[in-house]
């Protein structure tokens, strides 16, 4: 049971504690880390770096939290170094991630993006994930809605997205259902934890 007396989702998998705030969550909501072969602590995204490793919560202050407090040392149970920028690296990381995994989704035809074809799969109810950029006009983005029972991405900017679909910027974009939407999903959540601005996006649906 969790606080409140709810029923955990066992599909979630395995939970590993945070060494700053000492919550336990499934393993998507935390970021991975190890000591490399010189001792400095690594981010390892993608959970699959050998060796022992600790997590943070994919939160940008707990993270703050653990480089300020030195707690990587406790967690990996040896003496480690933390890069200055490691709270930024890990940002970085991530928006890697996403974008890569939007990209494979375009890739298989299970994603678009431009404002009329986002609105049509909206329409004909083919769209999982409404993915809008945190710094397009705000009068466009309300004209779309999220799906009923669906996700919405509102943290990356026109950039971001644009990168993903190999164009300069993308506004709107929008998922079908399926593996690589739940994927992006879980790889967003753990991004906007790491953006040091909210998106402003609160208050939509997000899920």
């Amino acid at each position: 049971m969790t606080r409140g007396g709810a029923t955990k989702d066992r599909s979630e998998g395995p939970e590993r504690k945070c060494i700053a705030t000492g919550e336990a969550q499934p393993r998507h909501g935390l970021i991975r880390f190890v000591a490399g072969p010189d001792g400095q602590v690594v981010p390892d995204i993608a959970g699959k770096l050998p060796g022992r490793g600790t997590y943070v919560a994919a939160d940008r202050a707990a993270l703050k939290k653990a480089v300020d407090k030195k707690l990587f040392a406790r967690g990996l149970k040896m003496p480690v170094t933390v890069p200055a920028d490691l709270v930024d690296e890990v940002e970085r990381q991530l928006i890697r991630r996403v974008v890569e995994t939007i990209s494979l989704a375009r890739k298989s035809g299970a994603a678009v993006s431009g404002y009329e074809k986002v609105k049509t799969w909206l329409d004909k109810e083919e769209a999982y994930v409404l993915i809008q950029a945190a710094d397009g006009s705000g009068r466009g983005k309300s004209k779309l809605s999220t799906p009923h029972f669906g996700k919405y991405i509102g943290w990356l900017t026109a950039d971001e997205l644009g990168m993903a679909f190999g164009r300069q910027t993308v506004i709107h974009a929008a998922l079908a259902s399926g593996g690589l939407a739940k994927r992006v999903v879980e790889e967003a959540q753990r991004l906007k934890g790491m953006r040091k601005t909210d998106d402003g996006g609160k208050g939509r649906a997000e899920g």
